[in-house]
């Protein structure tokens, strides 16, 4: 049995969840989400709980039964609070700025990068050097967020490119030269 899959969901007040054949949808006060089901999984609501539980014991089933239960568990925190991902911009120069629903990035090149902003996200730059990307589903905000950062990963000898907030980039040391004869 999976520790994760077991465990019930508790539904907090404010947030509806519906089960209608393998589609499962969330809705709250940011918004609404929908999930499919898998068919080996079964999903139910009983009173202000929701319990996950497999069809059969198949590896398949037993791989998608914590991760179902999980999915369903990151839909109701995202109807009620939200996710939130941000980045950071360093280098010389470098900055980025919000043109609509586009977000334009100088990082380096002789170009600039844009990302269309994706519906249902929502992105914020405080400054020119921060990036704030909100949304209600996690996965979405993690995918773009993910995105913006392999336009210039962070280089491990001065540490310039895009990083998540609170990232720590490893940093290695340059060339030495060793002194040597002829």
């Amino acid at each position: 049995m999976s520790r994760v899959g077991k465990q019930p969901i508790e539904i907090p007040s404010g947030v509806k969840v519906e089960v209608k054949g393998n589609q499962v949808t969330v809705s709250g006060g940011k918004g609404t989400l929908e999930q499919t089901v898998r068919p080996e999984i079964k999903v139910s609501v009983e009173g202000s709980v929701v319990q996950v539980e497999r069809g059969n014991e198949s590896k398949l089933a037993k791989a998608l039964h914590g991760t179902t239960r999980a999915l369903i568990s990151n839909m109701i925190d995202g109807v009620t609070k939200g996710y939130q991902k941000n980045l950071d911009i360093v280098g010389v120069g470098w900055q980025g700025k919000m043109q609509g629903r586009k977000l334009v990035l100088q990082l380096g090149f002789c170009h600039t990068v844009d990302f269309d902003v994706p519906e249902g996200l929502n992105v914020v730059m405080p400054m020119n050097q921060r990036i704030e990307i909100t949304g209600i589903d996690k996965q979405r905000v993690g995918q773009f967020a993910a995105e913006i950062r392999a336009a210039r990963k962070p280089e491990p000898y001065k540490g310039k490119g895009v990083r998540y907030d609170g990232e720590r980039i490893t940093r290695k040391a340059g060339k030495s030269f060793v002194g040597g004869g002829k």
